[in-house]
């Protein structure tokens, strides 16, 4: 379903020298930072729009390591984003989504004072309205694979209606009938330049520097973490046929 999860790793050389074996390491080289490299599943914030640049410089500043101050996100990633990307890759769903749960459980976790819970910060109702069960010690929404199912079927059901993959990061945080009222009130279908909420207002400048601390740390301040890339086939657009490589547990949740 997907190329292997990988990291960009250091460049090492080896030298021989008076018969003593010397191991010279290179740091990863990350690219020079602009805010034009910043997007969410290819949708770019507009460029010029110095409230909106502003925006996001506050908002990743707050993400670097002298403000986070935890290497936590990197080893969470390690062990989750292998069994997220091939279920995202297998319902169509752009790679970026992945830092949703990083975002949701990542730096808190537990239970929600609403009541939302797991990786994929599910409500009860919504949680069984997608499959997951939530019943006495029962709660799927903390499993991993069946939760991350669960959230790809709602995400794709939120593309149906809005279209665009920012706007339905919004809907995922807010809601979709609030999401829906917003955008016919203020007659604007694009979510940088919406009027919304602080946490919803927010919520995909959160994830935009999530997927900037994980790709490029070094430049972020976390100098003991290395880069993270998962490498997702392009041509993967829906849901395979052949869905062995995935695991049986994945294969009896999958919908067209």
């Amino acid at each position: 379903m997907a190329k292997v999860f990988a990291y960009t790793l250091p460049t090492v050389k080896t030298n021989l020298k008076n018969n003593n074996l010397t191991t010279i390491v290179k740091a990863p080289i990350e690219p020079a930072f602009t805010l034009a490299q910043l997007e969410f599943a290819d949708e770019t914030f507009p460029a010029g729009d110095v409230k909106i640049e502003r925006k996001m410089k506050k908002i990743l500043a707050s993400y670097a390591y002298r403000n986070l101050q935890t290497n936590r996100l990197h080893r969470k990633a390690t062990e989750w984003f292998p069994i997220i990307e091939p279920i995202l890759a297998a319902y169509g769903i752009p790679n970026d989504f992945k830092y949703i749960p990083l975002v949701e459980s990542g730096l808190q976790g537990g239970t929600s004072p609403k009541g939302a819970a797991g990786f994929w910060q599910f409500m009860p109702s919504t949680a069984r309205h997608y499959g997951l069960k939530v019943k006495g010690s029962v709660d799927e929404r903390k499993n991993l694979r069946k939760s991350t199912i669960a959230a790809c079927k709602y995400i794709k059901e939120l593309h149906h209606i809005f279209g665009s993959w920012t706007l339905v990061a919004a809907a995922y945080n807010v809601g979709d009938v609030h999401m829906k009222r917003q955008i016919n009130r203020q007659n604007q279908a694009n979510y940088f330049k919406m009027k919304l909420n602080r946490e919803t207002g927010g919520y995909v400048y959160k994830l935009i520097s999530m997927k900037e601390i994980m790709e490029n740390p070094i430049r972020n301040g976390y100098k003991d973490q290395k880069a993270m890339i998962a490498y997702v086939r392009p041509e993967l657009k829906s849901v395979s046929p052949d869905l062995k490589s995935v695991g049986p547990d994945l294969k009896s949740g999958l919908i067209e």
